[in-house]
């Protein structure tokens, strides 16, 4: 009737009792001393408040009594090395090494049946559930750890603690690789942004960007996610990059090659020795170059000959072997020779696509069964390929890059955000912005607010002509539209005209906005055009952004990201992924940008994201960009409310 009934000590309780029960039984649990429990059962917080209530005060007794729990509203767990099936699937996955965990029961129940047919292997299978305690940052620290697992492979609808994740998924993905699917990927669910970051950095650009940094491959399909499953179970991490492809058809052949292509995968050049052999030894009528198309008639010799040639060039690390089934064919014969051949050369990446149902159905399966991974068809075998790459570029990377740390004026901008909250505002004005961005080390033009007619003639006075003005306002985001903004303003007579027409402009288009005045800026020489924002993202918090900026940033959609902090390194490496970045290069001509400048842009904005964490969003657009330096020419910030 109890746990307590039970003599021996416990390690594991799998609870399966209904919803309204369970906190009596983990109280039981508490008392044996029960180190974990699976709670398979359903009624917490998925069914609603009254639900949620009872899963916070389950968490709570197993914090009285220091054990962990997983679920509830979970299928459980299966590991098929100890073994053990502490879950409801009827069935225990084969035995490989592969680690899936997913946040959908169905999902984990759905796989098992499929992978029983398909011959594939699982060293762990984990239903995380609502992850009221064990979640999937406790995940993969275990299986990061697991002598069994070579892979691991997550199904996710969101991410408890994005600042935990990160960190633990970066150390993990340098030890095994780690293959994402992440649901919820609509734009129905962001947010909505008054920043230009903030409206390209929606909720599933955070993932993209995080899941990039920490070196997690993200999959857009369960075939996806298990493509990238089966080959990094199956096969080595080859040394260099570069795909050959051996196909019996052309038309697959072109297919591969511009999915390569597509996936920024090299194809390899081969050596002149490899050229001249298979150019002597394989029929006139064959392609020697990447692809080698061997021809339609190709049995199982033209097959042997062509991998072993390709496989033995040193700039060859992958190879995707192509098969159609013609008249002639015999796929089983083939597949034996693949096998054969690639155990010579483990050192390499073999793949292989057998186009085809019945005819090649056996022979598929000769090549799962010996580690070597085969698609029904070649772009799924060049994506799988890509996977590898990727993942041995991330290893490949340095890690743990020193974080660059600024002298700046924390007090200076703490007195500005406290004067802003007394004012019942979030939105800074321009000239506040400005004093910001200057305390933090970035330069601006001079900036001054003036209250008056009087006091914008005095300021653009000492400033010096020319000048632009603006509409000093925190319900006015984006002024040009409404003619809150003119520029090359040369004398008294000009600011005093453009003082009264943009008054009347904003009467017009914002009769109900509060204007504190209208700012006085110093006018400066045009520069290349440059946007660096943040957008504080729910989960990973601050993600910088840099690409090209002007009036057509939301248009061209040029910015790259990244989740700060981040090294210099990193934020060149972002800046670098712009079309931006080759103007600043200088084209046809043009002397070169100061992009050094540009990044210390970056890293201060990323800097003052970490220090303040009440700034929601912060747009600096545009950043002029000159042969020596830069000048952040307008600022926005805006804060989080109530604090």
């Amino acid at each position: 009737k109890s746990i307590l009934d039970v003599n021996d000590n416990i390690d594991l309780a799998i609870v399966t009792v209904p919803a309204e029960l369970v906190l009596q039984v983990a109280e039981e649990c508490g008392q044996k001393k029960v180190k974990g429990m699976i709670v398979i059962s359903a009624g917490f917080k998925e069914s609603g408040h009254r639900g949620a209530e009872l899963e916070r005060a389950l968490v709570e007794k197993a914090k009285e009594y220091n054990f962990r729990i997983l679920g509830p509203n979970c299928l459980g767990f299966i590991d098929t090395f100890t073994p053990i099936n502490a879950s409801f699937a009827s069935r225990s996955p084969l035995r490989g090494d592969i680690g899936f965990a997913s946040q959908s029961g169905a999902i984990l129940t759905g796989v098992l049946d499929w992978s029983l047919e398909e011959g594939i292997g699982f060293s762990k299978f984990i239903s995380l559930g609502n992850k009221s305690d064990l979640n999937e940052v406790d995940t993969i620290e275990a299986l990061a750890s697991d002598f069994h697992t070579k892979v691991i492979l997550l199904y996710l609808e969101g991410v408890e603690n994005g600042v935990k994740f990160f960190e633990v998924a970066k150390r993990a993905s340098r030890i095994k690789p780690i293959v994402v699917l992440k649901s919820g990927v609509s734009s129905a669910g962001a947010r909505a942004a008054s920043s230009h970051t903030g409206a390209l950095a929606g909720s599933d650009k955070a993932y993209s960007t995080a899941f990039n940094q920490i070196g997690i491959l993200r999959a857009h399909s369960i075939e996806e996610l298990f493509d990238y499953g089966i080959t990094f179970s199956l096969q080595n991490i080859p040394k260099t990059n570069a795909v050959a492809i051996i196909t019996n058809a052309g038309g697959p052949g072109i297919i591969a090659t511009d999915k390569c292509e597509e996936e920024g995968l090299p194809l390899a050049r081969f050596a002149p020795e490899t050229i001249e052999k298979l150019r002597s030894n394989l029929p006139k009528e064959a392609s020697i170059y990447n692809p080698v198309d061997i021809l339609g008639d190709a049995q199982e010799d033209r097959y042997r000959f062509a991998l072993e040639t390709v496989l033995s060039d040193s700039n060859v690390g992958h190879v995707l072997i192509i098969l159609t089934p013609q008249a002639m064919t015999r796929p089983q014969k083939i597949a034996e020779v693949i096998v054969e051949v690639s155990k010579r050369h483990r050192e390499k990446a073999v793949v292989a696509s057998f186009i085809g149902g019945e005819s090649v159905r056996e022979a598929s399966k000769t090549l799962m069964n010996n580690n070597l991974p085969c698609f029904n068809f070649p772009e799924r075998g060049v994506k799988a390929i890509a996977g590898l790459v990727k993942f041995a570029e991330f290893i490949k990377k340095e890690p743990d890059q020193e974080i660059p740390v600024f002298q700046v004026d924390k007090d200076k901008v703490n007195e500005i955000f406290t004067n802003v909250y007394k004012d019942n505002r979030v939105v800074l004005l321009g000239d506040e912005a400005a004093a910001v961005a200057r305390a933090y080390g970035i330069p601006t033009p001079e900036v001054k607010l003036a209250r008056s007619l009087e006091e914008a003639l005095e300021i653009a006075d000492s400033i010096g002509y020319p000048v632009v003005m603006k509409v000093a306002s925190p319900h006015i985001v984006h002024k040009t539209d409404i003619g809150g903004v003119i520029m090359n303003l040369e004398n008294r007579e000009e600011v005093s005209d453009a003082y009264y027409t943009i008054l009347s402009n904003v009467l017009r288009y914002f009769p109900s906005s509060q204007i504190y005045g209208i700012l006085v800026q110093q006018m400066v020489p045009q520069g290349k055009e440059i946007i660096i924002g943040m957008t504080r993202d729910l989960t990973w918090g601050p993600m910088v952004g840099v690409g090209l900026g002007g009036i057509y940033v939301n248009l061209f959609e040029d910015v790259s990201f990244k989740i700060s902090p981040f090294s210099r390194k990193e934020a060149f490496d972002m800046l670098s992924k712009t079309k931006a970045y080759r103007l600043l290069k200088g084209m046809r001509g043009e002397k070169p940008s100061d992009i050094d400048s540009i990044i210390d842009v970056v890293l201060r904005v990323s800097q003052l994201s970490q220090d303040f964490k009440m700034i929601n969003e912060m747009d600096i657009n545009p950043l002029f960009a000159y042969e020596k330096g830069c000048l952040a020419l307008d600022v926005k910030i805006t804060l989080e409310k109530g604090k």
